[in-house]
């Protein structure tokens, strides 16, 4: 089986370009960062130097995906006339620092409707097919299955689907699907005895052309908890099982995977442990 590229969420501390580093470090083929302070709103832009630096420095590694993770801030779901728009402006700004950066994807969370569900669908889709049309380019942006607290979008399959049914098909080309294996747990589908099932479901719903990357995270939650709560590979759970068939799974071989587990003490030490063990699985 072709192994997907695989890598971790790695740290911009210092600036966009010391992210490289750290992949490469980890020795990671995909790599996944923040372009800004993701609890500010303030939007930086990428400077001309720090992308040429960032893309250079990049062709030295190994990675072959890129993606950021948006802002937590953005709300596109928002019934809010003034948080809808910030959101919308925020999250033009994402996309353009992605484009700017040569990111293959941008990862975002759908947004919480706090009113109604499908008034805050139709916002949500709305705000997507403004911010593809205005912010043209390559970087495309997946939509991740989020645990379902609260009154978040985005925990079920079907929803996920229903909402990609809704933006305008002008760019509805320019949308997939992120699965973090966390989330989905933690929303009811039980990947830790089930997975194929799941998977299943998953296709026939959603569709496998749309899922372009997944998010690997065991959790510290039960079942159905709809508690957002990452832990390390295989020591919650969800369990080694599950993590064994996802990186020997022929249908997910182009699906890039990146971890998004706890750091520990020394980031790159845990990330590398982590990554191992999930190349273990692959050829064990």
């Amino acid at each position: 089986m072709l192994h997907a590229p695989l890598g971790a969420h790695v740290s911009t501390a210092g600036g966009v370009c010391s992210a490289v580093p750290r992949a490469k470090a980890i020795g990671a083929t995909a790599m996944q960062i923040f372009t800004k302070q993701a609890n500010q709103w303030k939007e930086p832009e990428c400077a001309p130097a720090d992308c040429a630096t960032f893309t250079a420095s990049l062709g030295e590694t190994d990675v072959r995906v890129t993606n950021a993770h948006d802002s937590y801030l953005i709300n596109l779901a928002s019934p809010s006339d003034m948080l809808w728009a910030r959101s919308l402006v925020s999250f033009m700004c994402e996309l353009r620092r992605c484009e700017a950066l040569g990111l293959t994807y941008l990862v975002s969370h759908p947004g919480n409707f706090m009113d109604d569900r499908a008034r805050g669908m139709a916002r949500n889709a709305e705000a997507i097919g403004v911010a593809l049309e205005l912010v043209p380019g390559n970087t495309m942006l997946l939509l991740e299955t989020t645990a379902g607290s609260g009154t978040a979008l985005g925990a079920s399959f079907e929803e996920m689907a229903e909402l990609i049914a809704l933006v305008p098909a002008a760019v509805r080309e320019r949308v997939g699907v992120c699965i973090d294996t966390a989330h989905i747990f933690a929303a009811g589908y039980d990947i830790a005895t089930t997975y194929d099932d799941v998977m299943a479901r998953f296709g026939d719903v959603v569709g496998f052309e749309r899922l372009r990357m997944m998010h690997l995270n065991d959790s510290k939650a039960p079942l159905g908890s709809r508690k957002d709560r990452h832990e390390l590979i295989a020591e919650g759970a969800i369990g080694e099982g599950a993590f064994r068939r996802i990186m020997t799974d022929d249908r997910l071989a182009a699906v890039a995977k990146v971890i998004e587990t706890p750091k520990g003490d020394d980031p790159e030490v845990m990330d590398r442990a982590m990554l191992d063990r999930l190349r273990g699985y692959a050829t064990g």
